[in-house]
């Protein structure tokens, strides 16, 4: 390019700086932002500059347009890199409006003082000034869409951090509900344990055998978030065996468990706790005639379990339903298989069920 004058040389002087602060400044955000997010924005770049520089009665790409272009971008970097995390993310909306409005007024300025003399020099063009409102119109979408895009990818990187983050807090809720589970459990064993080494039974040991059984399967094979069904169902039959010591020869607890398919898993813990809550109502107040009826049965991919008891009227019974295990149960079933779960607790004067349906997923081999 030939400056016929001393004056358009100085110009085209302070061009070449604008344009050199231009490019650094994006440098540098290309510098401090992830190779995921620069990937998106050159190619936003390129696809906003073909669209933008596309003109049908004049096919190509000429200087002018680069440089306006810059402008914009130089415009979306600061409004989408410095305004949006410092003040419109911080609800400090009034600050921000008026740091866009003047970055886009330091844009048309540029644009009229400066790239309008130096591409457009001695035409119309360069000496008349097309109004602030035909300014904003070439000005604004440009910006409009590199910034608003910047916008739409942060709102997307923060919600990854909030999925991340109801991921941890899940899990976390979990691994306390779970740890809430053994001291229960052991609790209301151990008393029962208590009662019968006091009468000397012969079923002690028994009773020591079987809880550490199953102490051993809630310490070191329930760490997983999902068992194997039928371990878990195992386990069942080994708590059912220890608590039918609690009753004796006082009634009937009956477990069918057969129509059950293997290869599907399911979170630990979780049934055993109505089976514990079973033999608490039918023990409360009722020293005979006991009755338990527990089924498990599965449909396609979703298990049925029904625990049915009877118990006699007690006002210990309000108790027994708030209980730590029950309200546990239901917690983790609502963390672990929401929309995939029904849960429905029937109770009259003399009989309480509960019935249980899960989708349950099958176990992946590797």
């Amino acid at each position: 390019m030939l400056f016929k004058d001393q004056k358009t040389s100085f110009t085209a002087f302070l061009f070449f700086i604008t344009l050199l602060g231009i490019l650094l400044t994006e440098a540098y955000i290309f510098m401090i932002i992830s190779k995921r997010e620069l990937f998106f924005q050159l190619v936003l770049l390129v696809l906003v500059f073909l669209f933008y520089s596309f003109d049908r009665e004049n096919p190509g790409f000429y200087g002018h347009q680069l440089a306006f272009f810059s402008t914009y971008v130089f415009a979306a970097a600061a409004i989408g890199y410095w305004l949006m995390p410092r003040f419109l993310y911080k609800r400090k909306y009034w600050q921000f409006f008026a740091f866009v409005l003047l970055v886009v007024a330091i844009v048309i300025l540029l644009e009229e003082l400066l790239l309008e003399q130096i591409f457009f020099a001695g035409t119309k063009r360069a000496k008349s000034f097309p109004g602030v409102f035909f300014s904003l119109l070439g000005v604004l979408p440009v910006i409009t869409i590199l910034s608003g895009f910047k916008f739409g990818w942060d709102a997307l990187q923060k919600q990854e951090q909030i999925e991340a983050l109801k991921s941890t807090v899940q899990e976390s809720e979990l691994q306390f509900l779970r740890s809430q589970i053994n001291p229960h459990f052991l609790f209301n064993n151990l008393n029962n344990l208590y009662s019968y080494a006091l009468e000397g039974s012969s079923k002690t040991p028994e009773i020591i055998l079987e809880l550490s059984g199953l102490l051993r399967y809630m310490l070191y094979e329930c760490k997983e978030k999902y068992v194997p069904l039928q371990k878990e169902i195992e386990q069942l039959n080994n708590f059912i065996k220890l608590s039918k010591l609690q009753i004796e020869d006082r009634g009937i607890v009956y477990f069918d468990a057969q129509n059950v398919k293997k290869g599907y898993k399911i979170a630990p813990l979780i049934l055993i706790v109505f089976i514990e809550n079973a033999f608490k109502h039918s023990q409360a107040g009722q020293s005979e005639n006991i009755k338990i009826d527990v089924k498990l049965h599965m449909k396609n991919n979703t298990l049925h379990f029904s625990c049915e008891n009877n118990h006699r009227p007690t006002t210990s019974l309000d108790s027994l339903d708030a209980g730590i295990g029950l309200k546990n149960v239901q917690k983790r079933l609502q963390l672990l298989y929401p929309d995939r779960h029904h849960l429905e607790i029937k109770e009259d004067s003399n009989r309480y069920k509960v019935d249980l349906s899960v989708e349950l997923s099958k176990i992946h081999r590797s």
